[in-house]
């Protein structure tokens, strides 16, 4: 089992053309994705080889689905275009977009976000400013690395790009069921709390890791909703104890000011939801480590 990826899902590329799309696609192609098209109205009808493996273009996410059956779009598309491309894959009411792209205004991430809404949420949106997701062993849509981890019973869902990759290395023995990255700007579409639900339901998933950063109140949200339906033990690490106060941090545009949005308010608010959490990524590991090592 997985969250929301796994070796069935059949894979597009937005922006897949572009230098960017190229790299990723063919790391995602290494890694065994299920990679059938991608999409770019001015290449429409031609093909990219990726090491003997050819992926045809097609000119919209709608032409995709309908020649493919492709229920995830991975976005490489550049910030002034991205609100075009989500728009487009959830007019197509594609199940998944995964929005790897950085940079993209908030107004627009606002306005995508409640388009997919009004439209009945037929399309989970993750991101955007995210390395994506990774099923190891069956899929991968996005940047994360595939070969710094395997598959296991841990799942992961973090804010932070880089953090994601740390503790899947870290953990790298034990190995994940999923690991999905949320993104860290102040609107994105998949939350703490959905991935939570997810891993909760999944009967391969016995552990999940949850990192946060400062700023905003999505950790204490996220505590509440452990407090009152996840029974699966949560791992917790917050980025940020050293952060001033008062300073805004760039990755999320967060603003930390008194005790609202600082690491130790959102530990605390785990800690009482029964959630372990460390004080830096390697302690969190460690947590982690050991409740399914007192498991077994």
């Amino acid at each position: 089992m997985a969250i929301f990826l796994n070796k069935d899902s059949k894979v597009i590329v937005q922006g897949m053309t572009g230098a960017t799309g190229m790299k990723h696609t063919k790391l995602m192609l290494a890694d065994g994705t299920n990679i059938v098209g991608g999409v770019n109205p001015r290449k429409a009808g031609t093909t990219v080889d990726f090491d003997g493996t050819e992926v045809p273009v097609f000119g919209s996410v709608k032409e995709a689905i309908e020649a493919t059956g492709a229920n995830v779009s991975v976005l490489f598309v550049p910030p002034a275009f991205a609100k075009a491309a989500v728009v487009e894959a959830i007019d197509a009411e594609i199940p998944l977009a995964v929005v790897i792209t950085e940079g993209i205004a908030v107004h627009d991430s606002a306005a995508f976000w409640s388009y997919a809404t009004a439209k009945g949420n037929k399309t989970r949106i993750i991101g955007p400013n995210c390395p994506g997701l990774i099923t190891p062993g069956q899929s991968n849509a996005g940047i994360i690395p595939g070969d710094i981890t395997k598959p296991g019973r841990i799942g992961l869902v973090s804010k932070s790009g880089t953090l994601t990759y740390q503790m899947m290395y870290e953990l790298r023995d034990l190995g994940f069921s999923s690991a999905v990255g949320i993104g860290g700007d102040p609107v994105i579409g998949t939350t703490h709390i959905d991935a939570l639900e997810a891993f909760e339901a999944d009967p391969d998933t016995d552990l999940i890791v949850m990192i946060g950063e400062i700023g905003g109140d999505a950790e204490e949200r996220a505590a509440d909703y452990i407090a009152k339906h996840v029974t699966k033990p949560v791992v917790g690490y917050v980025a940020g104890f050293t952060a001033p106060e008062g300073k805004t941090m760039g990755h999320a545009g967060a603003i930390v000011s008194g005790s609202s949005g600082t690491a130790q308010a959102k530990k605390e608010a785990l800690e009482a939801a029964g959630v372990k959490v460390g004080k830096t990524p390697t302690e969190t590991a460690e947590l982690a480590r050991a409740i399914l090592n007192a498991a077994q």
